[in-house]
């Protein structure tokens, strides 16, 4: 056996483990505190929601454990099972070749995953989602959606594959810093874009309707310096019961959306405090430093694997026959995440110093007992758990604890 073979199969185990023994964590914190609601939310938040928040937690973590199961499971199949060897094999003995011969193995393994996960995608939305009340969408509404993120998917990946395939071929050793270019110039494209042609593929965007509402947000966006093309409210009760708030876009494109479902559950006070934190991550540069992070990382990432694809041993130790750029890509894309998951709670950590700072932001410009307010409506509105594990938070969450968050809250507001 190779020696990165055993490194790969002891790394992926030890990580199944790992994220197994944390889900059990979560589920046992959550069990132990399900019949108490936190003295800080004592009066705001009754029994019965606290109650069903800790059902819906355990409920999303059983599914969590048989898809920790079914991705180790597939990640041996295609490498050390010889699924990826077999594919790629296939697709030459069908006259593929070649360039569009590595986009069709490369787009091949995308489809398989995605519908072999499909059921449990079904499940979440069908069993879970549907037992605890949120879920609004449909059968055919599921499928179109499917359908559609598929066809997406074909649009963008081919010609993007296409490209970084071609440039591993010809452009030289140096081929990753030209990918990284690339990748970068796409990731923009996309994110400018999405506000204007992805988003409304998918769901109905409308300005805000309500006036008053309307200047009061509009005069927060003028004290922080904040321009955008619109403030709009999208329909996301179509498909679900949660509510959430966001800006997307850069430049022109920027826009401020709302789900119909926040607005329900919120008033003017807390709208206006949650839209205050949104602003918070981009006065304090937090989607810039996001973007120059994001980029490092898929520098580094993509210098690595102008390595790797260099090195015989890295095709034979996962179980691939030949060396050529998209098996490299392929093995690459499995591997990647099994040797990051450790990194996970580095990532976390950064992303809730961040939330803490968007806290500090919109405190400093609403009254942070609205934002107070708000959250608390939004964690009972979206059965979200009030007591989760610290270590499984720690780990995983990207938003500090409920209760850690409002404590941070509480002392921003005046004597």
């Amino acid at each position: 056996m190779h020696s990165f073979t055993l490194i790969f199969i002891v790394t992926a185990i030890g990580g199944l483990i790992l994220q197994l023994w944390l889900a059990r964590r979560q589920a046992a914190y959550i069990g132990a505190h399900a019949d108490q609601v936190p003295s800080a939310f004592a009066q705001s938040v009754p029994l019965e929601d606290h109650r069903k928040a800790a059902d819906y937690s355990l409920a999303h973590l059983k599914v969590e454990r048989w898809d920790l199961i079914l991705s180790i499971l597939l990640l041996f199949a295609w490498t050390l099972g010889g699924g990826l060897n077999l594919l790629d094999g296939a697709l030459v003995k069908i006259g593929l070749d070649g360039l569009w011969q590595g986009v069709a193995l490369i787009i091949a393994t995308v489809l398989i995953g995605a519908l072999i996960e499909l059921p449990l995608s079904i499940w979440r939305t069908f069993g879970i989602e549907t037992r605890f009340g949120f879920n609004r969408n449909t059968p055919a509404g599921f499928a179109k959606d499917k359908l559609l993120a598929m066809l997406l998917t074909l649009a963008l990946g081919i010609p993007l594959i296409a490209v970084i395939l071609w440039l591993m071929e010809s452009a030289g050793s140096l081929w990753w810093l030209w990918a990284w270019a690339v990748w970068m110039g796409f990731s923009l494209f996309i994110t400018w874009a999405y506000p204007i042609w992805i988003a409304p593929l998918f769901n109905t965007f409308k300005p805000l309707e309500n006036a008053t509402l309307r200047d009061r947000l509009e005069a927060l966006l003028k004290r922080c310096g904040f321009r955008s093309n619109g403030m709009f409210v999208m329909d996301g009760s179509r498909r679900s019961s949660h509510g959430n708030a966001y800006f997307t876009g850069f430049g022109t494109n920027k826009r401020i959306v709302f789900f119909d479902t926040l607005l329900k559950g919120l008033d003017d006070d807390e709208v206006e405090a949650v839209l205050a934190h949104e602003l918070g991550h981009f006065k304090r540069r937090h989607i810039l430093k996001g973007l120059l992070l994001s980029a490092l990382m898929a520098l580094l990432g993509l210098a690595l694997l102008g390595w790797l694809s260099q090195q015989g041993w890295f095709y034979a130790a996962l179980g691939v026959d030949r060396a050529t750029p998209a098996l490299a890509l392929a093995l690459f894309m499995f591997v990647l995440p099994v040797f990051t998951l450790f990194v996970s709670p580095l990532m976390s950590r950064l992303s809730r110093r961040h939330e803490f700072e968007a806290d500090d932001f919109a405190a400093q410009q609403t009254d942070a007992r609205h934002l107070i307010t708000g959250l608390v409506k939004m964690y009972r509105d979206n059965a979200s758990t009030l007591t989760p594990d610290p270590v499984y938070s720690a780990f995983y969450h990207s938003h500090p604890p409920a209760a850690v968050r409002i404590a941070h809250l509480s002392t921003k507001i005046p004597a």
